[in-house]
């Protein structure tokens, strides 16, 4: 009975891993992802393009549909090679190619019915050697297809140094000679734009994508969803099943994913699929149960967020973040590639000044809990006090301050040493507190006010919200307090609060010793809002 069971349609699922499959997958029409037409124009002007976007986007879907699309209208023949399995080689160039080959011939027996082809590139790359043998075989197999031929190499810039950069080279090599003996479209794809793509040689040479192949006419991003689009990709499961999302957790899902693919199929097969009790489609998705699957994604820590973290220690990430962390504009030693380079990791978006932003509410997130997960777990539990709550389990936000205020004085100094992000330090040491304390009882939004100075905090526990402003006081700068009041202000307003908290951390290097800098007044804004000001 299991056994026929299986054998039955079934639901189809949110894809969290791999290409999606109609037949299994909730999908969007892949070739909406990008402008097809952009896209024709460059494979008819026999371009070279990459097309890129960050880990989980949909890539290799949307390139497999274009293989299909292109094959099925006839007028050329297009081959879809992902090359990851050559990363193993690191720069062995004569292993890489030999998994680039095996990938390349299988490939085309399969699509092609060729056979001889396939069989024949042992022993090519034995008579050509590892620095030609690609290049030879893409010219033989665009002599024998009656068609030009589109190559489609997924996942490049997983390879690394000497192998990528014989990659590259011979595909320019033999770029002069495309439709005819050559590919007449190379389609690059992966994470970042070939510019990006920073190769160190065996013999310690830096070289760059863009030095090594330097005949791409464009680079594409694939772009994330829209709100429509999610709505869309949300509303087929409500067709499927009639289950119905509420409108307010529609906003919560494109306020917590911006429509970032893997993001936002993960939330939702969490809230659909992930416990017994989910799976009865009578019940209405809500806004607390999708913002409960939000906090189920971050704590499990799937793949997709785990890469993503594990790149913010690189130091071109850290120049965009850290300053994002403090609310400030980028730093002098930050440069535009390196905004490119982290935006094309997906980690940020731009706002209308061009401030970088969190891409979305859940790397907002993710990106502190991280960084200050050392910091957070290295907390003795004396300082995690239980008397943060009043008599009927509600939040006692000064109390919580005071807590605070006493670990930071006995273990301050020596958290900030578990950071990584040295300058945001005071920053993240407060957000490890704040999350190890309410544990999961209630949630911390956090809005970095890009250009500011200032990071935003909103503590919710239960019924209660506590608004908290942070800012840093350093060499050369006034004393932030006046400021911090004026912006708390705004931000109280907003809220629709009375009361708020301004946390200010003495960073100046001839700052008052360690215990000498803690004070906390109460102070009033000038429309009358009351503050709790603590200085450490």
């Amino acid at each position: 009975g299991g056994y026929a069971a299986l054998m039955n349609p079934i639901e189809r699922h949110f894809n969290t891993a791999g290409p999606s499959k109609p037949n299994l997958h909730y999908l969007l029409d892949p070739m909406s992802r990008f402008d097809l037409a952009d896209v024709m124009s460059l494979i008819a002007q026999e371009r070279y393009f990459v097309l890129h976007a960050p880990r989980q986007s949909g890539k290799t879907t949307c390139l497999l549909a274009l293989r299909d699309r292109l094959n099925s209208e006839g007028q050329y023949a297009a081959l879809y090679v992902n090359v990851e399995a050559a990363q193993a080689a690191r720069g062995n160039v004569e292993l890489g190619m030999r998994a680039v080959l095996s990938e390349l011939g299988s490939n085309a027996r399969r699509l092609f019915d060729l056979q001889s082809f396939d069989a024949a590139l042992p022993q090519l790359l034995l008579d050509r050697g590892a620095q030609t043998a690609f290049s030879e075989a893409t010219r033989a197999l665009s002599k024998e297809l009656a068609k030009p031929l589109v190559l489609l190499l997924d996942e490049v810039d997983a390879l690394v140094g000497d192998t990528l950069i014989s990659l590259l080279r011979q595909i320019r090599a033999g770029y002069t000679d495309r439709p005819r003996a050559f590919p007449q479209t190379v389609i690059l794809c992966g994470v970042r734009d070939v510019r990006d793509y920073r190769m160190t040689m065996s013999d310690g040479e830096v070289i760059t994508g863009g030095s090594a192949f330097n005949i791409k006419a464009e680079s594409l991003r694939l772009g994330d969803f829209s709100e429509a689009e999610l709505r869309a990709l949300y509303q087929q499961h409500t067709d499927a099943t009639g289950q119905v999302f509420s409108e307010k957790a529609l906003q919560l899902a494109w306020h917590l994913t911006r429509g970032q693919p893997w993001l936002s199929n993960a939330l939702a097969e969490q809230a659909v699929w992930k416990t017994q009790a989910h799976r009865d489609r009578s019940v209405r998705i809500t806004e607390k149960r999708l913002r409960a699957a939000g906090e189920a994604l971050i704590l499990r820590n799937d793949t997709h967020l785990d890469q993503l973290t594990d790149k913010l220690r690189e130091p071109r990430v850290q120049r965009v973040i850290e300053p994002m962390l403090l609310g400030g504009g980028l730093g002098a030693d930050a440069l535009d590639s390196d905004v490119q380079y982290v935006r094309d990791l997906g980690l940020i978006r731009l706002d209308e000044q061009k401030n970088p932003k969190p891409a979305n509410a859940i790397y907002a997130e993710v990106i502190p809990r991280v960084l200050s997960a050392v910091t957070q777990f290295g907390m003795h539990s004396d300082f995690v006090k239980p008397n943060w709550l009043s008599a009927n389990g509600q939040l006692n936000a000064r109390q919580l301050l005071r807590n605070f205020q006493e670990f930071w004085t006995n273990e301050g100094e020596s958290m900030m040493r578990t950071v990584p992000y040295h300058e945001a330090a005071p920053h993240l040491v407060l957000m490890a507190y704040l999350q190890r304390v309410i544990n999961g009882g209630g949630r911390i939004e956090r809005e970095y006010a890009a250009g500011s100075g200032r990071l935003d905090l909103l503590l919710v526990y239960r019924q209660r919200r506590m608004a908290i402003k942070v800012k840093v006081w350093r060499d050369k700068a006034k004393d932030p307090v006046q400021l911090g009041l004026k912006q708390l202000e705004r931000y109280l307003h907003r809220l629709s609060l009375s009361e708020g908290y301004l946390v200010i951390f003495d960073q100046r290097s001839q700052a008052p010793e360690w215990e000498q800098r803690m004070s906390m007044q109460e102070t009033s804004t000038s429309s009358g809002n009351t503050v709790l000001v603590l200085r450490g």
